[in-house]
């Protein structure tokens, strides 16, 4: 990861609400049916399980099947056999919202996902491997970033 990189926000997004939908929005872009799997991750992984259940009741809000879990840290075979193979098996039209540390970036993991958020905070560097930056500084007003990695 570089040592720093170039931020943007976005001043539209004001309340939590319209965050929520902005990524749910892009998410729905590219996935809008199937067994769908999105990583909420950040250097908090209580943090990562608030939000998480945040998206999961906001999906909900707009008649989408959505569940979030926070797994005990994982290894990717475990997190592969214990949450995702089963999830996907079912072949629900349903999304579900794995929460938890930066683990579920990592290279072994991330690859799993479908999308990916990574939460930050404060001083907090972005994460590379994530689909959105989102900064929870003020958890009522969180806003994207986009982060120029050039």
């Amino acid at each position: 990861m570089p040592d720093h990189a170039d931020l943007t926000t976005s001043a539209d997004v004001t309340t939590s609400a319209e965050l929520l939908n902005s990524v749910i929005d892009e998410f729905l872009h590219s996935y809008a049916h199937g067994a769908r799997l999105v990583a909420v991750s950040s250097p908090d992984r209580d943090r990562s399980a608030a939000f998480a259940a945040q998206l999961a009741a906001a999906f909900t809000s707009r008649g989408i099947t959505a569940t979030s879990v926070t797994p005990d840290a994982p290894d990717a075979d475990t997190l592969r056999s214990e949450v995702v193979g089963p999830f996907r098996s079912a072949r629900a039209n349903a999304v579900l919202i794995v929460a938890g540390d930066a683990g579920l970036l990592d290279d072994t993991r991330r690859g799993m996902w479908h999308f990916s958020i990574w939460l930050l905070a404060g001083d907090e560097k972005p994460h590379t491997a994530a689909t959105a930056l989102v900064d929870v500084t003020d958890p009522q007003h969180p806003f994207r970033q986009f982060a120029d990695y050039c």
